[in-house]
């Protein structure tokens, strides 16, 4: 547990949440990123139809779960129609592939272990929960968005997918409430979100499928 027992003069907590997902996201990713590239900037990525198809694939199964849990705990009450929902979303992106004639995969074990891992943690940990809820909407209705239009205008002739279409304020659902310590567990479970996510992610330039 952090010793920090006090908010930072001036941050609310969702400003805390993503300056610590900031330290995760390397500089090559958002001019925000504080972490040393590992690979080509984004601008640089080769993906593939069937690599991102996987993403896709993946991403929606960890949506399904997200807004499973969110519908059945009762904790997670505030979060419920959001605006945020992207299950359905997916579902019309992949139906599109589909009139492509494009053959959707089954979800890979990337998405099934940050499945079972939120599955989890949504009963005992809600702190952990809503940090990985964060990362992932944060990281797709950002960062996400500009990886989408790249890989649009280089595979898809720029289509515009519904993935990358959203409504809802994500900084509008964490006003929790929450002492300084429960929110120092939220945040300490940033990396493990960020490494769950970036696993899934690497998948749009995958050959295989």
């Amino acid at each position: 547990m952090s010793e920090r027992k006090h908010d930072p003069q001036g941050l609310s907590f969702v400003d805390e949440m993503r300056a610590a997902s900031m330290k995760l996201h390397p500089k090559n990713l958002t001019k925000e990123g504080e972490k040393e590239p590992e690979g080509p900037a984004v601008s640089e990525w080769e993906p593939s139809v069937s690599g991102f198809l996987q993403f896709l694939v993946d991403s929606k199964l960890v949506y399904d779960t997200f807004e499973a849990i969110i519908r059945e705990v009762a904790y997670y009450v505030e979060f419920r129609n959001s605006g945020l929902e992207r299950s359905e979303k997916l579902a019309k992106d992949l139906e599109w592939f589909k009139d492509q004639k494009r053959t959707i995969p089954e979800p890979s074990d990337r998405g099934h272990s940050h499945a079972r891992y939120l599955e989890q943690i949504s009963d005992k940990n809600p702190q952990a929960f809503i940090c990985h809820f964060y990362n992932v909407y944060f990281a797709h209705s950002s960062g996400g968005r500009i990886i989408g239009r790249m890989v649009s205008a280089k595979i898809l002739d720029n289509k515009e997918l519904e993935f990358y279409k959203w409504d809802g304020v994500l900084s509008q659902l964490l006003q929790n409430g929450w002492s300084r310590d429960e929110k120092d567990h939220c945040l300490e479970e940033t990396e493990i979100s960020f490494k769950y996510s970036k696993e899934i992610l690497r998948l749009i330039q995958s050959r295989a499928g």
